[in-house]
């Protein structure tokens, strides 16, 4: 299992949507990209999760854009005339992420659409096992493309990664911030998402997905442990978590029966 890796040729806009700014990009394929920095905010802790997280969803048949690695020249962005743009780019040379532009895309409205009980099920299920905080009404992380679904930004899951305390805690949490899912109500077949999904994340796909994480994404500032421990703590993580989902798929179920 490999993921593309492609150089930056063309910073066409910024995204402003929260405070990462991602931004418009063109690569040397001549696709665009949604490029998401090394050098924002939460670094690259937020794009392993965005990693992760997207690359769980595409092993149990959701879609998701294509995930490639970026590159960013030394030199690129110099002449960018928005200075916190310009010291974006220079904190983000070297390898970033991006995610295939799905041109023309909407957002998910609640009130306009509606999703199939199963596939409602499977997506507040990933997010629970990922302990995604952020497919929320307010921002839903979902595009409709050619009429389709689309899961976009998981880059705020994994939230234990940022202070290493008690991972194994929260590998069996039950992750009580569900109650705020944008798709709970729709998510009446949990127990089949939980039996299909279960089967598919095997010892083996998991270690496949972590092993994709590139190694200076695990090395720098911010970082607590090294880069083979942090590699082992994400995967045991991932397994604990898929061994144990009775305790978030109850906690989905309980919170469904008193807020529906």
């Amino acid at each position: 299992m490999n993921l593309r890796s492609e150089n930056v040729t063309r910073y066409i806009m910024p995204l402003r949507e929260g405070g990462s700014l991602p931004a418009l990009a063109e690569a040397d394929d001549s696709f665009k990209y949604v490029l998401k920095f090394r050098g924002a905010g939460h670094g690259t802790k937020a794009l392993i999760a965005e990693l992760i997280g997207g690359e769980i969803a595409r092993t149990l048949g959701l879609r998701v854009p294509e995930i490639v690695f970026l590159n960013l020249d030394e030199a690129f962005g110099r002449t960018q005339a928005d200075e916190e743009i310009q010291d974006l780019l220079k904190g983000s040379r070297g390898l970033n992420m991006g995610l295939h532009f799905l041109s023309g895309a909407l957002g998910f409205d609640p009130v306009i659409h509606t999703v199939d009980p199963l596939l409602a099920s499977q997506i507040v299920w990933l997010d629970a096992y990922l302990t995604n905080i952020d497919r929320t009404v307010r921002n839903t992380n979902m595009l409709i493309w050619h009429k389709e679904l689309w899961l976009i930004d998981h880059g705020s899951s994994f939230y234990f990664h940022y202070t290493w305390n008690n991972w194994e805690k929260h590998a069996l949490s039950p992750f009580t911030q569900i109650k705020d899912h944008v798709l709970l109500k729709w998510a009446e077949q949990i127990t089949a998402a939980d039996q299909q999904f279960v089967a598919l994340l095997t010892d083996e796909k998991l270690h496949e997905i972590v092993s994709l994480i590139p190694e200076d994404w695990l090395e720098g500032d911010g970082w607590e442990t090294s880069a083979q421990q942090a590699r082992e703590v994400y995967y045991q993580f991932l397994v604990r978590r898929r061994n144990h989902s009775e305790q978030f798929v109850n906690e989905i179920e309980n919170v469904r029966k008193i807020t529906l």
